[in-house]
């Protein structure tokens, strides 16, 4: 949609510049009255919120079929239509989901620490909401509600920004988050939506609204995320892609071994946290690969492997060098033989995108080296690469996984959305 279309927009008479001012002016205003909101109004309005996506579940299906329909229509990839798809099941997770955030414990006011200085003065550092934050995101309209839910327990206002694909549908959720705001007397500009699928507001949102929005948080696919990083104007929140490793080693039991490699790969492929390429000690190779390959190519999964992979085993096609680098998010999987768990960890460092990576072994100083010195968010031992996922943390959710070092880091939960300020008590110190 262009400037000129955007002026005859009934959602956004005033133009996209205006409306998108108007956004920030509110959330910056709906802010103030979150921060200062109880525990128990937060909770009233998640609980409300959760009723009313399950009251309009009929709604937000018909909305999500009109945008599985144009997603078909356009040639979507399989992926892609799976990220965006809602059935009942789906639906009712995300209910679920904000009943999990609701009874997490509010971290707005927590005392992280507290000392008492020679001179008497008491010093607390007390857990405080961001502010407003940003978010923009691809494709999953269960983003609509995860993220809207954290940030209203944390006391954060929010404005989101979803993927043209699946516009209808956040839509209708967006209407079940002011729903919940509105039953418990919370403003209902604390959740907002960008009304326009124009793609002008994301750099709008970027780079001209800094007065407004203090963070932003991207979750989508390699290219929003880098245009995000490189464009934002306000600290971000974010990763570029989830090249997840799961590392076979010998001593790993070799039933677990299948169980777990097949779980991460085809549980689902279109999840950040799905494995991309699978490492495998070359003194478990006949021990450990038959099974893992049959296992996988009964799932459907494509496997591209080195050359000792491929002579080893028909099936496998050759892998070239880019596919060390790729997320495929599809039922597509890497394969590379290595020599031991120093091989192993010199190809995540060197391929990695420092997400998730998993270790299947026994052996304890092997497990002890590769959780030690692999520098990714989350290392898992005998676990699938699937569990990297807030609600799978106790988190109830999260809006995504950080790969940064500053802040927040793996799972972007309810305490990932505060920062802290100082609260120090005197008795009339006066300082020499």
């Amino acid at each position: 949609m262009s400037k000129a279309e955007l002026q005859n927009d009934p959602l956004t008479t005033e133009g996209l510049d205006g409306l998108m001012r108007k956004l920030g002016q509110n959330a910056r205003a709906a802010a103030r009255g979150l921060a200062g909101a109880n525990t128990t109004q937060k909770n009233e309005a998640l609980s409300a919120a959760a009723s009313s996506i399950m009251q309009a579940r009929q709604t937000i299906l018909a909305a999500n079929k009109r945008d599985m329909d144009a997603a078909q229509s356009k040639g979507l990839s399989a992926a892609l239509l799976d990220r965006l798809m809602l059935d009942d099941n789906r639906v009712a997770t995300m209910a679920r989901s904000i009943e999990d955030i609701r009874d997490l414990p509010d971290p707005v006011g927590q005392v992280m620490e507290q000392w008492t200085r020679p001179n008497g003065l008491l010093i607390k550092r007390v857990r405080v909401p961001l502010g407003v934050i940003g978010i923009i995101y691809e494709s999953r309209p269960n983003v609509t509600a995860d993220a809207s839910a954290l940030c209203l327990k944390s006391g954060n206002a929010v404005i989101l920004r979803g993927g043209s694909e699946s516009h209808q549908s956040s839509t209708a959720i967006h209407a079940c988050m002011i729903a919940g705001l509105e039953a418990a007397g919370l403003s209902n500009t604390g959740v907002q939506m960008v009304p326009t699928t124009s793609r002008d507001a994301v750099g709008i949102l970027l780079s001209g609204m800094s007065e407004f929005i203090d963070v932003i948080i991207p979750r989508g696919g390699k290219k929003l995320i880098a245009r995000v990083q490189t464009d934002a104007r306000v600290p971000v929140i974010g990763h570029l892609e989830g090249i997840c490793h799961v590392y076979v080693h010998q001593s790993s039991d070799p039933d677990m071994a299948r169980d777990i490699v097949l779980n991460a790969k085809m549980r689902r492929t279109g999840i950040c946290g799905a494995a991309e390429t699978l490492l495998i000690d070359r003194n478990c190779l006949t021990t450990h690969w038959p099974a893992i390959s049959e296992a996988l190519s009964n799932a459907g999964c494509e496997l591209r492997g080195d050359t000792e992979i491929c002579r080893l085993d028909s099936r496998v096609n050759v892998a070239q060098e880019s596919d060390w680098d790729t997320e495929y998010l599809d039922a597509i999987l890497s394969v590379k033989v290595v020599d031991g768990v120093d091989d192993a960890i010199e190809h995540i460092s060197r391929h990695g995108s420092g997400h998730t990576e998993s270790i299947i072994a026994s052996d304890e100083q092997a497990v002890a080296r590769f959780q030690n010195d692999l520098d990714s968010a989350i290392v898992l031992h005998n676990a699938s690469t699937q569990f990297a996922d807030g609600g799978e943390f106790g988190m109830g959710a999260e809006i995504g996984i950080a790969t940064g070092r500053i802040h927040a880091r793996g799972p972007v939960g309810t305490e990932q959305l505060t920062s802290y300020k100082y609260l120090v008590q005197g008795t009339g110190q006066t300082r020499s």
